[in-house]
């Protein structure tokens, strides 16, 4: 079914219960705690999100479908310290509180703001979604294509049936967080992805952010025990500066040496089609930089079999090879119970 932009509005209004994370003021208004934005929302309006509104005093929030459903090598979210080698059931519902011009996942993230954006919400169920996990085998429940942030509520309904299985849940985020939502998932997300999209708040307020927010989110997230890994997709002429990239792998250094950064390779998409695709050689100058600045762990993606060892995963102590990988698939993985079997460090992740 296609469903133009007004009219899927009204469609997913019917789609929504009371939110949790929001304040109710006087005067009918409501703030919302889900995203960094922090939206005050007058009685009948709309959140930045779109998705989140205003009905006679009470905030609604999205609920009971996906937008965008896969099955996926749990690499390609990525999460390389993760569970190497098994599968994430992806999910994802509609909107976001962000509108980047060279978005992926533009077709569910932007349904709501770009006519030409065309999806349709699934109705489903928490326990349908468990069951088509288990169905696939996988390890893994993860809530993105679009901003899982904005639709907490219904991730977390989706994980209580997930936790009792043995699943590992996550969440593949732009990191524009608060303490209260950060708060809220924790009981239920195990694994957490930031999208570090750059580190000069010009930028970040091109794409409808601040920079501020973003880093709070990862220091907050990897301090509240979250499995943290960040990408940052490095564009010509944007973020790509040696400065820049300097400046990210100075910061995640400081919140710890262990976090993993994938850089990976910008290719034209969406709006942003002027900038070169991402050349092998910058990318490789973007992660040994990161190596230079300390960081134990830096892999090169989207250009597989092109970048020799940033594919790869060693071990910090003894520098051998314990998890060999091309793209998303696994070589070889040496690994004993997350320990390096020649010196028996212990590697930073969740293995089992």
């Amino acid at each position: 079914m296609t469903v133009q932009t007004s009219a899927l509005s009204d469609v997913l209004a019917k789609h929504t219960r009371e939110g949790t994370l929001y304040q109710k003021l006087s005067g009918g208004e409501v703030r919302c705690f889900s995203c960094g934005h922090r939206c005050l929302i007058p009685e009948g309006r709309l959140g930045i999100c779109k998705v989140r509104f205003n009905e006679r005093g009470t905030l609604r929030v999205p609920w009971g479908y996906v937008g965008a459903l896969q099955c996926d090598p749990i690499e390609k979210k990525p999460f390389f310290h993760a569970l190497p080698g098994t599968d994430a059931l992806s999910f994802g519902m509609l909107g976001c509180d962000f509108h980047c011009g060279y978005c992926q996942n533009w077709l569910t993230s932007q349904v709501l703001r770009d006519p030409k954006a065309v999806s349709s919400p699934m109705l489903c169920s928490g326990e349908e979604l468990v069951s088509l996990a288990g169905r696939y085998g996988a390890s893994t429940l993860a809530s993105t294509y679009n901003e899982p942030l904005i639709t907490s509520e219904w991730a977390v309904e989706v994980f209580r049936h997930a936790k009792p299985r043995g699943l590992r849940c996550a969440y593949v985020s732009n990191g524009n967080g608060t303490t209260e939502v950060l708060e809220f998932v924790r009981p239920f997300v195990d694994l957490y992805k930031v999208d570090l999209k750059s580190f000069r708040d010009k930028n970040y307020r091109a794409l409808g952010g601040v920079l501020g927010n973003v880093l709070d989110t990862i220091g907050a997230a990897k301090a509240m025990g979250f499995w943290v890994e960040i990408v940052t997709l490095v564009i010509p002429g944007f973020n790509d500066s040696n400065e820049e990239l300097r400046d990210i792998a100075r910061f995640l250094a400081s919140v710890s040496t262990e976090i993993p950064w994938h850089v990976t390779a910008f290719h034209q998409d969406y709006k942003m089609t002027g900038p070169d695709n991402t050349s092998v050689k910058a990318l490789l100058r973007a992660a040994e930089i990161g190596a230079s600045e300390g960081l134990a762990f830096v892999y090169a993606g989207n250009i597989p079999g092109q970048v020799g060892r940033w594919e790869n995963t060693f071990c910090p102590a003894c520098h051998q090879l314990l998890i060999e990988r091309v793209g998303y698939t696994i070589l070889n993985n040496k690994l004993q119970k997350g320990e390096c079997p020649s010196c028996r460090k212990e590697l930073p992740g969740v293995w089992e």
